[in-house]
């Protein structure tokens, strides 16, 4: 990049939902113009369909780009045959029929410590790894058709520029049967998924490593997955923490150490920089509320309204907000529940205080996870759609303990695609600084949140041992 031109790169952002793209100006990260396509609702889709999606999201938008980043929703799984042709439908992060593969793979190996120690992580129903057992045993003759396996991004990308397929190690750390320590595959586990099968895998690209050029000339960075991007967009640096609260919750910190943990709670992902993501994950997040404001019969700011309304610790009520069970190992079946009712606390208020808080606690705990592997919590990030609701902000600092700072609405998935595909443009040792001049206004919880917040993580962390035995 020379010269005063504007340089335009372009973000997209395959999600479960849709595809995003955002065109930025590679100096600066300013969003010039975006696009979006929905996709399927459903826990398989035909490939074809994302590459839909993501004509229909750039059309008229990439004139002028000089260079294009594909984050992607991580986990899944795409094959395709020797020509090239999808061998049947990808089976996404949230398709969770391969659940007892999961747990017969974990066994197989030796339990968490074997897993954690080979890969980082324990493998659940969305892994990759998982997902292929599940092939071999229930679809054998399309299983014995797969000639390459990838994720979606890799398949995104491999459309884009063709020849071989390539991946990043962000991404590849979530499939199951690549080790983000030894930043390698372990093709034995492969095996021990899929029989005797010897698929191709991705090769695996340095985080700045074009994948190679369109057809008319555009840059095509490596990708990753979409946790990845959203830390490298944030630009998340020693002491941050972000905690994205979407549908599902997540809690994610960049560490220069690889994570390694055998209960299967924090999975020890590789970021988009060459360093590690050390991640928790909850299934319950922002649905905690929606289901909440419905039971109670309000809109989302009525609920916020009454939330704000309610005392800390919402009169002694806690609910452990597990209404769609939970992803770690230990509380798969998991149910809500809620303790403490009595008839003098039993308000709209405090019933919407206690799913705020709740939900919180749960994501508290994911942070304790990530710093038992080595994530120091100077700072929360917050982001998601939950992340806007104005109960969230007031009681995350109160839960969390730490300062908490909610930066600007954003695509931070696809515009973290965006940057990689500037970094990549650029041919520099170092990403753009995109955020360098970011302030945000960061909320501190006084001695009497820390105080209140601890008295309500406990009874969480009690109510929560009294019905699940954790």
């Amino acid at each position: 990049m020379h010269g005063n031109d504007e340089v335009l790169v372009a973000g997209v952002d395959s999600s479960t939902q849709s595809t995003k793209v955002m065109v930025c100006d590679a100096r600066t990260g300013e969003v010039v113009r975006t696009g979006r396509a929905e996709h399927p609702d459903a826990t398989e889709v035909d490939p074809r369909q994302w590459w839909d999606a993501f004509e229909a999201a750039s059309g008229g938008l990439l004139d002028g780009v000089s260079a294009i980043g594909v984050a992607g929703q991580q986990h899944g799984m795409v094959t395709v045959d020797e020509r090239g042709d999808v061998v049947r439908p990808a089976l996404l992060w949230n398709d969770t029929r391969s659940a007892k593969a999961a747990a017969d793979l974990t066994e197989e190996l030796g339990g968490g410590q074997a897993w954690a120690e080979a890969v980082g992580s324990v493998p659940v129903a969305s892994f990759t790894v998982t997902k292929l057992r599940w092939l071999a045993e229930h679809e054998p003759e399309l299983a014995d058709r797969v000639a390459r396996v990838m994720l979606p991004h890799d398949w995104l990308t491999w459309r884009l520029v063709g020849g071989e397929p390539v991946t990043d190690r962000g991404d590849a750390s979530g499939t199951g049967y690549f080790s983000p320590a030894k930043r390698a595959y372990r093709t034995d586990i492969l095996r021990r998924a899929f029989g005797s099968r010897d698929p191709q895998l991705p090769k695996v690209l340095q985080p700045a490593e074009p994948a190679g050029y369109t057809g008319n000339g555009k840059l095509v960075s490596a990708g990753t997955g979409d946790n990845m991007a959203a830390a490298f967009a944030l630009e998340a640096a020693d002491g941050d923490v972000v905690v994205s609260l979407g549908t599902s919750g997540t809690v994610f910190g960049v560490s220069e150490t690889p994570a390694a943990d055998p209960t299967g709670i924090v999975a020890g992902f590789a970021d988009a920089t060459g360093r590690f993501l050390p991640l928790a994950c909850t299934l319950n997040a922002a649905r905690v509320l929606t289901a909440t404001s419905t039971m109670l019969g309000v809109d989302l700011a009525e609920f916020d309204r009454l939330a704000l309304s309610a005392p800390p610790g919402a009169d002694g009520l806690t609910l452990l907000p597990y209404l769609d069970g939970e992803r770690t190992p230990n509380l798969p079946d998991a149910a809500g529940s809620l303790y403490g009712l009595r008839r003098a606390n039993m308000t709209p208020r405090n019933l919407a205080r206690a799913a705020v808080e709740g939900m919180l606690c749960g994501l508290a705990a994911g942070l304790d996870a990530v710093r038992a592997h080595g994530i120091t919590v100077r700072r929360v990030l917050l982001i998601g759609g939950a992340a806007q609701s104005e109960s969230v902000r007031a009681v995350a600092p109160i839960v969390f303990g730490v300062p908490v700072a909610v930066p600007p609405p954003a695509e931070h998935v696809a515009i973290g695609a965006a940057r990689q595909a500037a970094w990549a443009l650029a041919g520099t040792d170092e990403p753009p600084r995109w955020r360098a001049d970011a302030v945000l206004r960061l909320t501190e919880p006084t001695a009497e949140d820390l105080d209140e917040g601890e008295r309500i993580r406990r009874r969480h962390a009690a109510a929560r041992a009294r019905a699940h035995d954790v």
